[in-house]
């Protein structure tokens, strides 16, 4: 804005300094070719004492020539007198010879700078006898226009001072409450469920924010303080039931002579085991869930888990599972990846019997695991179906609850990833879990 409204009031400034210095050197020198006799043009001696004169009163040079443009007289004395005057450079002395008065600024050889010219006709009667010349310095005008660009700048300075300091108060007094409702949300993400905006003051319409913010918070604290206690005591009453198991099953397997029942009873011990740390995370989950803290799990080795869980049952079914890539480190909990191999698996050796591929990997900048069989592949119609609770597509074998998929993608989902499923007939299924790396 200042440059808008400085810039054309400097020119418009300038051009009116240069019209007025112009109108004024006519006037002058109008005047000194008033006090000049047309008759005395020729005779120097009556001459030079008034372009003396009249040089000492407007600060310049002042010369005459006559009709035919040779100089007759100089104010800064003889040395050029009878030198032809009225050449193409000065064409202030040919204008005025034509009987048109003419001032203008021109760039002067002699002088290396910018000069004003004037230059007015000596009429007699009829005819021209001749012309006076006046020269000045326009430095004048220079001066004056730049202080008065110097001083508008000096103005527009202190005005976007001024305007700085008023818009970065009123940017803090604007700000100020929305900073203290952002530190609020961000100790309520952090995990302090006590956060509060309170009175953030401010506009209105910050203020209702701010009070959105307290209730949203004070239902979010209900809601997790009761989830806590619901997995709190679902862990502690699971417990007891997972402990008597275990010890009526190691007593099974101290009774029993028969190896195969052992072995059975030895990987029921071991699903027990399992079971007891999945409450034990489940408590540990729901703790840095609420605490804000991420959850990682290493891929590869929730494959080599999964490889230790399903290898037997694999064989039983005549499926191979077979392990490839180099394990990445992804955002989830290990107990939700363990169940998601764990569907993914058992859906491929019930299904597709043969070799069963699990990769891990990295792909456009997620972590990626993979479960991909040989089968006969799931028909086109039933694939955009297949993640959908409870869907059987056409021709599925009996059995199954049609659930598999579809709290692998929950879970999957739950932690920020998607699960894509491809197939084609005759030559197997594919699916693929994608899930945000971990932070180095």
């Amino acid at each position: 804005m200042l440059i808008a409204l400085g810039l054309p009031l400097t020119i418009t400034l300038q051009q009116r300094a240069t019209a007025e210095l112009e109108r004024e050197a006519l006037i002058e020198t109008q005047g000194i070719a008033a006090a000049i006799d047309p008759g005395d043009v020729d005779d120097p001696e009556k001459l030079q004492p008034i372009v003396e004169q009249a040089a000492a009163q407007v600060g310049g040079r002042v010369i005459i020539v006559d009709e035919d443009g040779v100089l007759v007289v100089d104010s800064e004395g003889p040395a050029e007198r009878g030198v032809f005057f009225a050449t193409p450079g000065r064409p202030e002395i040919r204008s005025a010879l034509g009987g048109s008065p003419l001032s203008q600024i021109r760039d002067s050889q002699d002088l290396s700078e910018d000069i004003m010219a004037t230059a007015v006709p000596i009429p007699d009667e009829s005819r021209i006898v001749g012309a006076v010349r006046v020269t000045r310095s326009v430095q004048r005008v220079n001066d004056r226009v730049r202080n008065v660009t110097l001083g508008l700048l000096a103005i527009g300075g202190a005005a976007l001072f001024a305007g700085l300091l008023l818009a970065f108060g009123l940017a803090r007094s604007f700000s100020r409450p929305l900073v203290g409702l952002a530190g609020a949300a961000r100790r309520l993400g952090s995990g302090d469920l006590s956060a509060r905006a309170q009175d953030v003051g401010g506009a209105t319409e910050i203020e209702d924010l701010g009070r959105s913010f307290d209730e949203m918070a004070d239902r979010l604290e209900r809601t997790v303080r009761a989830q806590r206690e619901f997995v709190a005591n679902a862990s502690h009453q699971l417990r007891t039931p997972l402990t008597g198991m275990r010890l009526r099953i190691e007593s099974a397997i101290a009774e029993t002579e028969d190896e195969g029942a052992k072995r059975q009873l030895a990987a029921a011990e071991r699903e027990v085991d399992r079971l007891s740390e999945i409450v034990d995370r489940l408590l540990a989950t729901s703790r840095n869930v609420e605490e804000g803290k991420p959850t990682h799990v290493d891929l590869g080795d929730a494959v080599a888990r999964a490889v230790t869980r399903w290898s037997e049952r694999a064989e039983r079914l005549e499926s191979t599972l077979v392990t490839r890539g180099a394990g990445e480190t992804a955002q989830g909990d290990p107990s939700d990846i363990d169940q998601i191999l764990d569907n993914l698996i058992h859906n491929a050796i019930s299904y597709a019997p043969g070799d069963v591929t699990i990769e891990t990997g990295r792909r456009d900048g997620s972590a990626v695991l993979t479960v991909k069989d040989a089968g006969p592949g799931i028909p086109v119609d039933d694939l955009p179906r297949v993640t959908d609770r409870f869907y059987r597509g056409s021709g599925t074998p009996a059995g199954g609850s049609g659930l598999g998929l579809a709290i692998a993608r929950d879970l999957a989902e739950k932690w920020g990833g998607s699960l894509e499923v491809t197939s084609t007939p005759g030559e197997g299924t594919r699916v693929e879990v994608a899930l945000h790396l971990a932070a180095s």
